[in-house]
């Protein structure tokens, strides 16, 4: 058994299906992420480990034990939610402290554990300020370190991040999945944007719907996704529509040689999912023969990179070419060559 186990979790809410027949197994001391659009049941996933909400059907288990009908407070999970819930009448230091002085613990201890978690969390110093007189991130960061000062077993994370402006949320992917580290803490991190998901996750679980479509390290999920779903909603993706042949795709007019035919037999309409930094334009006059051709569209800059739009056989992909000035501008209705790498590419019924 795994450190966190549900088996066979079902919620509905009124004839609203939430979670359906749930089986997911989470390892001690992972980052584990639950990703998917709003709705799509990982919030309540995370309520019912965390004890808020019960299940129809299943069970949980927590290193072994069986913690479906305890309630919240009797099983050594931290939470911190998306509006981080800082009391503002009480200070920086009054705040982290709360959990271990419900806890009865003596005042010598708890400036102890209170002074080296606010060193932990980057805050030594703040501990008189109150809630206004933080930004953003210490907001965060003061919601954690009450968290972690009561040493959890778990640690939930329900879209910490969503509050934070694009800079600051970019500096904190990389604070907490470091912090976590150093805790060694198992971690399950709620999240809706695939960049977070991606950038600190030991595995994720995509879900729709209320179930799990697929579960895979970030390099799985992002390269070998197992439907168009998934394909579409992490990152950018291309989909080529075409028919299925003998080890290779039709798309219009031409045939594109193919490696793994992803379980599609001949004559399956098909989807061959190209991301645009994994394709190659070049004019046509190379040498080298190429899996495709096509026309510029449309070009737009981006500083570090350049992004063309591309008419291909009736269809149109975005391509991103990094700016280089060895890298010659190709302008709008250049007829060029698509080159891509096939193991790069992947088949989707």
């Amino acid at each position: 058994m795994s450190f966190v186990d549900f088996q066979g979790v079902t919620k509905s809410f009124g004839k609203t299906l939430a979670v359906e027949e749930l089986n997911l197994s989470i390892e001690q001391g992972e980052f584990f992420s639950l990703l998917g659009p709003s709705g799509c049941g990982k919030s309540t996933t995370l309520r019912m480990l965390a004890g808020f909400i019960a299940p129809a059907t299943g069970r949980i288990h927590v290193h072994g034990r069986d913690i479906t009908d305890l309630p919240p407070e009797a099983r050594d999970i931290g939470i911190v939610f998306q509006n981080y819930a800082i009391f503002p009448h009480m200070t920086v230091f009054d705040n982290i402290a709360f959990g271990l002085v419900e806890r009865g613990m003596d005042r010598t201890a708890i400036k102890r554990k209170v002074d080296a978690a606010l060193e932990q969390v980057g805050l030594g110093g703040y501990g008189e300020r109150y809630e206004r007189e933080l930004s953003g991130g210490q907001k965060q960061r003061v919601a954690l370190a009450r968290v972690l000062v009561i040493e959890p077993e778990i640690l939930l994370l329900d879209e910490p991040l969503s509050a934070l402006d694009k800079k600051m949320r970019e500096e904190m992917k990389f604070w907490i999945k470091n912090i976590q580290k150093s805790v060694g803490i198992t971690t399950i991190y709620v999240t809706h944007d695939q960049s977070e998901a991606l950038t600190m996750s030991d595995r994720i679980a995509v879900m729709n719907a209320g179930r799990v479509l697929q579960i895979g390290s970030p390099v799985e999920i992002y390269e070998q996704p197992n439907s168009r779903f998934i394909a579409e909603f992490i990152g950018e993706s291309n989909l080529l529509a075409g028919r299925m042949g003998e080890g290779r795709i039709e798309i219009g007019r031409s045939a594109v040689p193919i490696g793994e035919a992803g379980g599609a037999s001949p004559g399956d309409e098909v989807a061959l999912l190209l991301r645009p930094e994994q394709i190659r334009l070049e004019p046509l006059s190379q040498d080298e023969a190429p899996k495709l051709f096509g026309c510029v569209a449309d070009e737009v800059y981006q500083g570090s990179i350049r992004r063309y739009l591309v008419e291909v056989e009736g269809q149109r992909i975005t391509v991103e070419v990094p700016n280089r000035p060895d890298l010659a501008q190709l302008p709008k209705g250049a007829e060029v060559s698509l080159y891509w790498h096939p193991e790069s590419s992947v088949v989707l019924r």
